[in-house]
């Protein structure tokens, strides 16, 4: 396994000059502001960056003989470090990347809609060896079948969990998605979220993102800035979109009494998952219940 750094913060490798701030189209996602624009084209350099870092692996692999041999599946840990992407259960922050590349075995070019987790991918890997990915007690399952062409379809749902901490204060958030509807429920509606990495600055706050304040204070002039901010520290209790046809997520439709059979099955089903892996809400996203997980202890108990 290659663990890439790019493009974490602080964005400092690749060529920005490649993207001039003034000629980027940035997404709507992001507020669009000077800052915001210097900082994505930094961003977009480090990807470049990592692009290539990603072509000196496979280079090694033809040079050595070893890439018929290996299955390489190429993916992200989280969304991009925006506001929205991630840290959030929102698209953005939850659904990533995953190409795979198996010379002989996997067809190249060819997309797949269907839905697989992380949970997945060590019994994939167990599957592509020989080995049996039903020896054990696994939370996820194999999806090789789809890797090789022989089916599109693996799992009926994806789920998500954030608890916030230790990037700042408690802020418990489930999810689930059916490759359709993604279904968000916020367990402390009440509470302002916070990121403190994102919004705030410790000492020189070299590794902060500045452009977070640029937001801010545009926010009081330009209505799409404002909407960005609110959405993003203050969220509603449950949040339902059709992230097929709605992909930034902008029409929560928890409320829309046509949305109403669709909420209640998302819902039930992320209630059911909950109490399948002994969630038991805020009690588990505390400081506290970190530090005791942190020294091996189950930090409440089980549901």
């Amino acid at each position: 396994m290659i663990a890439l750094v790019e493009p974490h913060v602080p964005w400092v490798m690749g060529d920005p000059s490649q993207y001039p701030p003034k000629r980027l189209k940035l997404p709507p996602y992001l507020a669009d502001t000077p800052r915001t624009r210097q900082d994505y084209s930094r961003y977009l350099a480090e990807i470049t960056y990592m692009d290539s870092q990603v072509g000196d692996i496979l280079r090694a692999l033809e040079e050595t003989g070893l890439a018929r041999n290996t299955l390489v599946l190429f993916t992200s840990e989280q969304g991009g470090q925006f506001p929205g992407c991630k840290w959030t259960n929102w698209d953005l922050g939850l659904h990533t990347a995953l190409i795979a590349r198996w010379p002989g075995r996997i067809q190249p070019g060819r997309r797949t809609d269907a839905l697989v987790q992380y949970a997945d991918v060590l019994p994939t890997l167990i599957d592509a060896a020989g080995g049996d990915p039903d020896a054990r007690k696994f939370d996820g399952r194999s999806f090789l079948p789809v890797l090789l062409g022989r089916t599109d379809q693996h799992r009926r749902y994806t789920y998500g969990v954030h608890n916030n901490v230790p990037e700042g204060p408690p802020y418990p958030i489930r999810s689930v998605f059916d490759g359709r509807y993604r279904y968000i429920c916020n367990l402390r509606p009440n509470e302002i979220y916070i990121e403190k990495h994102l919004m705030g600055i410790s000492g020189d706050g070299s590794l902060n993102n500045a452009y977070w304040a640029t937001w801010v204070w545009h926010a009081a002039s330009d209505e799409h800035t404002y909407r960005l901010v609110k959405r993003y520290v203050r969220r509603p209790a449950e949040e339902l979109y059709e992230t097929a046809a709605d992909p930034y997520e902008w029409r929560n439709l928890a409320a829309d009494p046509n949305m109403a059979e669709v909420r209640t099955r998302l819902s039930q089903e992320l209630n059911r998952w909950l109490r399948e892996q002994g969630d038991p809400g805020p009690p588990l996203d505390t400081p506290q219940a970190l530090e005791a997980a942190r020294k091996g202890h189950h930090p409440v108990p089980r549901p």
